[in-house]
């Protein structure tokens, strides 16, 4: 059987409620369900949950999917200690896709006034947010000059029946697919799909190079090729096992106020006139499964965190391959703070590896390089790498006018007193110098003792 999010939240029920729970009464979109999942949050639980009855909509809700590391590990199938290794050995070599005539996702097919966004559970997340938003979707849109296609995870806010937002980060690949369709003065056909197994929204949001090959890194996840069949009244090929399928058309010049919306920094930013697409079909499953995704919490956190890492640490690598492990912590919602280790061999490489994922990922405000005996998954060991390891006068680069993003609060625009895109980068080169200049050793216990000594052969209840 091929892998989307039925055969998942089959792997994730086999865990317990540890991984998932379900709410069997019914809960009000507007705000309730994501409540309920910062609540259990706030008590400090991350699992998948299930919402039978959602008011308004036949269909049920599952959010939560990606909140923790360990879940996108049982995705992979692979252990959480090889996880971002295993995510980029997997995306270095992609798996084509498979187009098949008979898809689930075509078990109901509405077109015209039938295809109605009211019929969707669409949750709206916080307490600020403009209205209901679609933003788990993994969107779909085609190069015109290659015929390429290209996927990303966007946040869509639902102004009608038949219309919503495509807010659109001016430094990711749709912005300048866009452009291209608006300067020829053509429609832009998007296809958003909804509800599938994790791996296609890794796919979607990696950083692979150019435009276009994100349903192919979705494949090599996978393991096996993602199966797609062609759209109802777009010329894309969406995924064949999508719980549902959002079709539409974004019109060149068209635009409508966007926002605010609950982003992933923790605060409402970046609200204004966006594109918008009109829908022309929705194709779903029989008895479909609305997947959503809890906004400015760890779920919209974590699925981004691990498909850069990994998209990270295999492009760092070709520039500098000593670097052994990258992270994007949680401190900088796992994505405007990068962590790299290294086995220095040169003055110098520690900057080019921070030129590196500066270069693959815009998002990315502050990156810290350590030497390879720092754990950059233990973030009180790079800060102690920073307090005895870094100079601000020697080893601290800053770098104003850079493209950023503009979900930041203190982005800034040409102007420097206007919001705007452009972020100053840092990087901090917190390893130590290369021989001969000496260095102190770091204190330790004996490290093959410390390997192969068992806890429960000494410790016991006090």
């Amino acid at each position: 059987m091929n892998k989307d999010l039925r055969s998942f939240l089959s792997q994730l029920a086999k865990m317990g409620d540890r991984e998932i729970v379900r709410v069997r009464r019914e809960v009000d979109p507007r705000f309730e369900l994501n409540t309920v999942v910062a609540k259990l949050e706030q008590e400090g639980k991350y699992p998948a949950v299930y919402f039978d009855k959602v008011k308004g909509s036949r269909i049920p809700v599952v959010t939560n999917l990606c909140s923790t590391y360990e879940k996108l590990a049982l995705a992979l199938d692979t252990k959480l200690e090889h996880l971002v290794e295993e995510h980029a050995a997997r995306e270095r070599h992609p798996v084509a896709t498979r187009t098949v005539s008979n898809a689930p996702v075509k078990d109901t097919i509405l077109t015209g006034e039938r295809a109605d966004l009211g019929i969707l559970p669409i949750p709206t997340h916080n307490a600020l947010d403009g209205g209901p938003y679609v933003c788990s979707g993994v969107g779909i849109v085609k190069d015109p000059e290659t015929g390429k296609q290209n996927a990303g995870v966007y946040r869509h806010m639902v102004y009608g029946p038949q219309t919503m937002g495509v807010y659109m980060v001016r430094a990711h690949h749709i912005f300048y697919l866009w452009r291209r369709y608006s300067e020829r003065q053509e429609e832009m056909a998007i296809a958003i799909a909804l509800g599938h197994h994790p791996a296609l929204m890794l796919g979607a949001i990696s950083r692979h190079p150019g435009a276009g090959g994100e349903l192919e890194v979705a494949g090599a996840l996978l393991g096996e090729p993602l199966e797609v069949v062609p759209g109802e009244t777009v010329d894309l090929l969406v995924p064949a096992a999508a719980e549902i399928i959002i079709e539409g058309k974004i019109i060149p010049g068209e635009m409508h106020e966007e926002g605010p919306f609950g982003e992933w920094p923790r605060y409402y930013t970046s609200f204004g006139p966006q594109p918008y697409m009109r829908v022309t079909a929705i194709t779903m499953r029989r008895d479909p499964i609305y997947q959503d995704l809890c906004a400015a919490h760890s779920d919209h956190l974590v699925v981004g965190g691990l498909a850069r890492m990994g998209s990270l640490l295999m492009r760092v690598r070709e520039v500098v391959p000593t670097v052994k492990a990258v992270n994007m912590p949680m401190s900088g919602g796992a994505r405007a703070h990068c962590y790299i280790s290294m086995k220095k061999q040169t003055e110098g490489e520690p900057k080019q590896a921070a030129f590196a994922a500066l270069t693959v990922e815009n998002d990315i405000k502050m990156v810290i390089v350590v030497d390879e005996d720092i754990n950059v998954f233990n973030e009180p060991e790079v800060l102690w790498a920073v307090a005895t390891r870094f100079e601000a006068d020697r080893d601290l680069i800053v770098m104003p006018n850079c493209q950023g993003i503009e979900l930041i609060p203190t982005a800034y625009g040409h102007n420097r007193n206007e919001h705007g895109n452009m972020n100053t980068k840092l990087i901090l080169d917190a390893t130590k110098p290369c021989p001969p200049v000496p260095f102190p050793e770091r204190a330790d216990v004996p490290q093959d003792l410390l390997r192969s000594l068992n806890l429960s052969d000494y410790v016991v209840p006090y």
